[in-house]
């Protein structure tokens, strides 16, 4: 994970969704997954990703796979253009009033906590966030199902 920021590119915040359709290959997510990496490595976008995303993606690895595997699937993010964000006490806060509002699970709620902090849109094709779209809450770059985009 990359810390290494470029100034005046713009931000998107990536969810476990996103990154797990990439490292499972899940087309076409993981393709346009991997665009958003060549994106960020030409420094046109910056990446970004809260540590309880993180540890989600940590955790669905090691309950599938293992914590060796999820160990390198740490290591792997490690070295991509990926700016971790911590979760200080405000947004924990702010995490656990969209979970109260919405039917989105934990770390979902972090993920559109940190988008709207870093005003940026949430990358995901995950369809609990739909909602928080409709609501006004948090802005999507949709990569799930074009089936359900509007849904």
């Amino acid at each position: 994970m990359n810390a290494e920021p470029a100034a005046r590119s713009q931000v998107k915040v990536i969810d476990s969704w996103a990154l797990m359709t990439w490292l499972k290959d899940q087309q076409p997510a993981a393709e346009i997954v991997e665009g958003l990496w060549t994106r960020a490595r030409a420094h046109e976008i910056r990446l970004v990703i809260n540590i309880m995303n993180l540890g989600d993606v940590f955790y669905l690895t090691a309950k599938a796979k293992g914590t060796e595997a999820a160990e390198m699937v740490v290591e792997q993010l490690a070295t991509m253009p990926l700016e971790v964000r911590p979760a200080p006490n405000a947004l924990v806060l702010e995490a656990a009033r969209i979970k109260g509002r919405f039917p989105v699970a934990y770390a979902d709620a972090f993920a559109a906590a940190t988008a709207i902090r870093e005003g940026a849109p949430l990358v995901t094709g995950d369809p609990e966030m739909k909602r928080l779209r409709r609501e006004g809450l948090v802005q999507l770059e949709w990569i799930g199902s074009r089936t359900s985009r509007d849904a």
